[in-house]
């Protein structure tokens, strides 16, 4: 029995001491890092730093908090943030030591204190010092809405759970594991319940309670079924097979152990997300290809039958003169074709943009990286920070541009494979816009534009949240790109009735000529070029766009000049329709 609990605590032990990125609790914590170093925001260095930590880009915010740090300023509150978000990032990178060193730097007056000894207490956890792990998690064991400091007390017992089993004080450890499952089946927890569960069954076996372990062992197994986490699936079904296998319960046994052979693939499908979206693009170029040549076949037909037509009215035109008949029918059966021509002629095109996205589009921007990687690399040696600086931000525009543009090329494929999941529910617009434009801010104070997020916090609509996020980044990417320095960018709704709601995105830019407004607005399969060569677009924005907003049961309009900017307008739906 002591094999089992070798197996089983390794899966368990590692995955579950740092709270979700995505809870409630946490994104109020990351909304009071934002209030507390608003004052500090003026040292740019730092400022970045914060950006980066928030975005969780924890390679740059190691960059450019060493660089506020080099700067030896006196400023205790300063240098305890730059800290923290080097201790945060050490530990997201699995570097635990040094994540140890940037947490103990840190001045007991800080206000994020509480953080930093949860943090204290998982990383000891990983560096397997339990004793110290143990005595760190016990001072916030009674602290009060530590909820505001991202940390969840099902966390905190779960934790001490943990440093106990390896304490071998199996009867405290029994007790705090059962309370933080007992909290978190309040909270409907179920990722952190799964491992709550297996630990409270590793902890039975530890003990040779293989009647108490392996119902918790069950019902890991069953809570892991409803959730889409493929790893999960994998360690609970791993464990019982395991289990059966020491029922002597063979066929059972295989039975899960074929199950986690299927989640063994499905994790090694998400460990490949580039070769996936290639095989999506191949996918969604041999679909075109395969309408192509259904086309051309009933193309032969139609030829075909035209030749019949022509033989027949020879025929016809011998024995009753029908000239006039055989005309007509030539004529109407040269416009099928030509509309089939057209048709082709369209689909070839989206086909071959497809291709021109990969071959120029993508290649330019890598090829500009690469060459700004060299100049980077060159400037590094000889310690020009301000070219440096120049450079860095100058990558990070293309990435973005990049990253746009693979993710739009994403969603067209997803979309055209009928692969993307869409679920219309009530959003709050306000809350919408201003989470998409603050991934621009940054993007916006280099080019001087002024923004206003002035949507109404009353509006709400009916949408797909996921959809809109990208209609949003597609405009909004849009007027910053095509807005001249100090120019302003606003963003508003305005209400003409109560079936509709108006979104409007307005720069004072360069604007677009008539031909270009009704050109973009026209429906069509076809990708349209771009006419400004500076930036990497394809017009697969745009289109996408349309695409998502006709989904979401909403109009798209534009009004623009040449010199005096653009409003997109994106009329949405407040209730669903009776239509």
């Amino acid at each position: 029995m002591k094999t089992l609990y070798n197996v089983v605590v390794v899966l368990f032990f590692l995955n579950f001491s740092v709270f979700s990125q995505n809870n409630k609790e946490n994104e109020e914590f990351e909304k009071q890092i934002k209030i507390k170093t608003n004052q500090l925001l003026k040292k740019n260095d730092f400022k970045k730093a914060e950006f980066f930590f928030l975005e969780k880009n924890w390679d740059s915010t190691l960059f450019y908090s060493m660089k506020q740090l080099s700067r030896n300023e006196k400023n205790e509150e300063l240098n305890n943030y730059c800290h923290f978000f080097r201790g945060v990032s050490f530990k997201q990178k699995k570097l635990f030591l040094e994540s140890l060193k940037e947490l103990n730097l840190i001045n007991e007056k800080f206000y994020f204190n509480y953080s930093v000894i949860m943090l204290l207490g998982e990383v000891t956890l990983e560096l397997k010092d339990f004793k110290k792990a143990n005595d760190y998690f016990k001072q916030l064991e009674n602290v009060e809405n530590l909820e505001f400091y991202g940390i969840k007390k099902s966390t905190i017992q779960h934790n001490l759970g943990i440093s106990y089993i390896h304490l071998k004080e199996f009867e405290k450890a029994e007790n705090y594991l059962l309370q933080s499952a007992a909290l978190q089946e309040s909270e409907k927890d179920t990722l952190l319940l799964v491992g709550s569960y297996g630990d409270i069954a590793n902890l039975y076996y530890e003990q040779y309670k293989d009647n108490l372990a392996i119902p918790y062992f069950i019902k890991a197994y069953e809570l892991a079924k409803n959730t889409k986490d493929f790893k999960l699936k994998f360690h609970t079904a791993n464990n019982m097979s395991v289990v059966e296998e020491n029922r002597k319960n063979p066929i059972k046994a295989l039975e899960y152990r074929k199950e986690l052979e299927k989640w063994k693939d499905s994790l090694n499908d998400q460990n490949k997300i580039w070769e996936v979206a290639q095989l999506e693009k191949q996918f969604a170029v041999k679909e075109k290809q395969k309408e192509v040549s259904l086309l051309q076949a009933e193309n032969k037909i139609k030829k075909a039958q035209r030749n019949l037509f022509f033989y027949s009215a020879l025929a016809l035109l011998a024995l009753l003169g029908t000239v006039v008949y055989f005309y007509k029918e030539k004529v109407k059966t040269n416009s099928i074709i030509l509309a089939q021509k057209e048709n082709l002629n369209e689909l070839n095109a989206t086909k071959d943009k497809l291709f021109s996205i990969v071959s120029h589009d993508l290649r330019s921007s890598v090829n500009t990286m690469k060459t700004s990687n060299a100049k980077l690399l060159e400037k590094l040696a000889t310690k020009d920070w301000d070219e440096l600086d120049t450079l860095l931000h100058q990558n990070n525009s293309i990435a973005n541009s990049t990253y746009n543009l693979l993710d739009n090329l994403l969603h067209w494929a997803l979309l055209q494979t009928k692969q993307s999941y869409f679920e219309i529910t009530s959003q709050r617009l306000f809350f919408i816009v201003e989470q998409v434009a603050y991934n621009y801010l940054p993007l916006m104070e280099e080019k001087k534009i002024h923004f206003k997020n002035e949507v109404s916090k009353k509006e709400i609509v009916l949408v797909d949240q996921e959809s809109l996020k990208l209609i949003l980044r597609n405009f909004l990417d849009n007027a910053i790109k095509f807005s001249n320095e100090k120019g302003f960018i606003k963003i508003y709704s305005e209400s003409n009735d109560e079936e509709n709601c108006s979104l409007i995105i307005e720069d004072n830019g360069i604007g677009m000529s008539e031909t270009t407004r009704l050109s973009l607005l026209k429906e069509t399969t076809l990708l349209s070029k771009k006419e400004n060569e500076k930036s990497i677009g394809t017009g697969l924005g745009m289109q996408l766009c349309k695409s998502m907003i006709s989904k979401n049961k909403g109009k798209l309009d534009i009004q623009s000049e040449l010199g005096k900017g653009t409003k997109i307008i994106v009329s949405l739906p407040k209730k669903e329709s009776n239509g």
